[in-house]
């Protein structure tokens, strides 16, 4: 025969560990799309750089570098115009010498959708960045 104090006492062991439960599904598929994100500008970067390396006369220039750049973020469905691009440096994207270093940045706003609501004072915007350097060939 069961005693009657251990009644329900599965119903609130379950409250209490309903939030944390929530708190680790919801982490786990927010800082996975994070993840997502942050690969998607890692090879944004990585095709701007590959395009600026390419050996021709003249170079390509950072604007054709950066225009490569917001054509795959556009192409993946993404708004181009929140990204920051930069190339550097500048004029060895348009004549540098072969060997010589080029960057290509990509900074992105990712906003977190459920964790802020769940976890006082968790902030809900970050900035991914992503940095590709390559020699010119």
């Amino acid at each position: 025969m069961k005693l009657r104090t251990e009644d329900g006492a599965a119903v609130i062991e379950f409250a209490l560990v309903l939030p944390i439960l929530l708190i680790l599904v919801f982490g786990i598929i927010n800082f996975g799309f994070a993840l997502y994100n942050k690969e998607v500008i890692t090879n944004a970067s990585r095709e701007g750089a590959r395009a600026g390396i390419i050996i021709g006369n003249p170079r390509p220039s950072a604007t054709q570098i950066k225009n490569v750049v917001t054509s795959y973020l556009t192409n993946v469905g993404w708004n181009a115009s929140k990204a920051s691009i930069s190339v550097t440096p500048a004029a060895g994207a348009t004549g540098g010498a072969s060997g010589s270093d080029l960057t290509v940045r990509v900074d992105y706003p990712y906003s977190f959708l459920v964790l802020p609501g769940l976890i006082p004072g968790f902030s809900k915007n970050i900035t991914l960045s992503a940095q590709t350097l390559m020699k010119l060939e």
